[in-house]
């Protein structure tokens, strides 16, 4: 008989948290699509638009050989719309498409099959490289001229119209150093805002985290200041208040979004999960950069993963934040607090293609699942002191055996307080000896109430022997 105890073996910090468990942060390589785990391409793109949908589209490409073709088709159709002007996307997208067909080139044509007329797409290159030389060459002159006039205003108008130009051509740190340049010459709190929220789209739109929590820092403060202006430069009536709040509402939606971004990128799932559930989040940069459900998506899964119960509930019940938002969010949540845990497991197997398939999302899948997984043992084991493996496997779906290496990984963890009996298939929860507690309290006790009255003894003798240090008297003033 093998028995597998609390404390046999201890990890270096929570599974979300722990460096040690490399596995649990290891994207899916291959994402299946069957009736299984449906997924629709045209569906799921309808929802972004520009370079947001042709950069998901060549994730799609790079994890789907089943949808490459279809991917590919669609991406160079948004390429040579008429607001494209980066000509490094199509390189992109004939470099991921490459990829797959060299790796499955049983399942996905060539390029050339598949597109053998290349040249619109290079001519399109050619003419939109003039076109960008053109109003680069343009922008930079009206900002010598803005310079040599000295007239403040348009030079940063100049700098914001150059950054925009340059992020439109895919040249992230020439948008970047342009968006900075025009702060030097912001006048209001409303330039500033308007300067850190343009950093920060640029920011999430090239999957750079590391600098969005010094631009949050900054649009926040610019923030409180424009909304100070607007209240001393506005009447005094209670209901152009609420009118003035409401304009800026957008504006914390994003800072609120961009927060949790960063959150989610450096895996502290707990702190995303209440920013991604303020009400609002799911409007800010909608299409443009993210789905109106992805906010939803990642928010509800941070939620289900690191929340308490009864918190998700009442968030739930309230009905004003994003929880439940996404395609399939609202019957998972419906599951996990109906304590219907096969079907959580089961939605999580039939979404987990789209899940795959969302870049920003797909790198935290299988930390997630796996949190998901874990709380839903640790929950349905609470209210029994002994439980037969054969249970829990029905309740879950699983097999005996993959419900034995999951209840030991958590003891080991320490997340159950119990033991498995290998031989007998049963989990039996430790058990907490009372008279022992009560004991160990009482001792503790007693040691605190000794300490103090040594203390206590040693004054008394202290002041006995006059070795008190007294304060010295203030003299009197003449």
């Amino acid at each position: 008989m093998e028995i597998y105890e609390e404390g046999e073996m201890q990890y270096g910090g929570d599974l979300l948290q722990s460096s040690s468990n490399k596995l649990a942060y290891t994207a899916p390589t291959i994402a299946i699509v069957d009736d299984a785990h449906p997924f629709d391409l045209e569906a799921y793109t309808s929802g972004y638009s520009g370079r947001s949908a042709i950069d998901r589209l060549i994730h799609i490409i790079s994890h789907a050989p089943s949808l490459a073709s279809q991917a590919l088709k669609r991406s160079l159709e948004l390429l040579v719309e008429p607001n494209q002007r980066d000509v490094s996307l199509f390189q992109s997208i004939l470099a991921a498409y490459t990829h797959t067909s060299e790796t499955h080139s049983t399942d996905v044509p060539p390029f050339e099959a598949l597109i053998p007329d290349q040249m619109p797409y290079f001519r399109w290159m050619e003419a939109t490289s003039e076109r960008n030389t053109e109003e680069r060459t343009k922008l930079e002159v009206e900002l010598k001229t803005y310079t040599n006039n000295m007239i403040k205003e348009s030079i940063r108008l100049a700098h914001r119209d150059l950054a925009a130009f340059h992020r439109a051509c895919g040249s992230f740190e020439s948008s970047l150093r342009h968006y900075t340049k025009s702060r030097e010459f912001s006048t209001t709190p409303a330039h500033m805002l308007e300067m850190c929220l343009s950093v920060l789209e640029l920011l999430i739109e090239h999957r750079n985290y590391a600098h969005i929590t010094t631009y949050v820092f900054k649009a926040e403060s610019a923030l409180d200041a424009a909304m100070a202006q607007a209240s001393s430069g506005g009447n005094s009536g209670g209901g152009s208040t609420a009118k003035r709040n409401d304009a800026f509402k957008p504006t914390e939606s994003k800072l609120s979004l961009s927060s949790a971004l960063s959150l989610f990128h450096t895996r502290s799932y707990a702190k995303a999960a209440p920013k991604f559930l303020v009400p609002g989040t799911s409007s800010a940069w909608a299409g443009s950069l993210l789905h109106p459900g992805d906010s939803g998506i990642y928010g509800t899964l941070c939620a289900l993963a690191t929340m308490e119960r009864a918190e998700v509930k009442r968030r739930y019940a309230a009905g004003d934040s994003a929880l439940g938002e996404g395609e399939g969010m609202k019957d998972l949540v419906d599951a996990w607090l109906g304590s219907r845990f096969k079907n959580v497991i089961q939605l999580l197997d039939k979404h987990s293609t789209r899940f795959a398939l969302d870049p920003l999302l797909a790198p935290h899948l299988t930390a997630l699942t796996q949190a998901l997984r874990s709380r839903a043992l640790t929950l349905y084991f609470q209210p029994f002191s002994t439980i037969r493996l054969e249970r829990m496997s029905a309740a879950f779906g699983w097999t005996l055996d993959e419900t034995e290496r999951e209840v030991v990984a958590l003891i080991r963890r320490g997340e159950i307080a119990g033991r498995v009996d290998s031989s007998n298939k049963v989990l039996r929860a430790r058990q907490r000896d009372e008279r022992t507690v009560v004991y160990d309290r009482a001792l503790r006790r007693g040691q605190e109430m000794e300490r103090a009255t040594e203390r206590l003894l040693l004054r008394m003798r202290l002041q006995q022997a006059d070795l008190v240090v007294r304060k010295a008297p203030v003299p009197a003033q003449e």
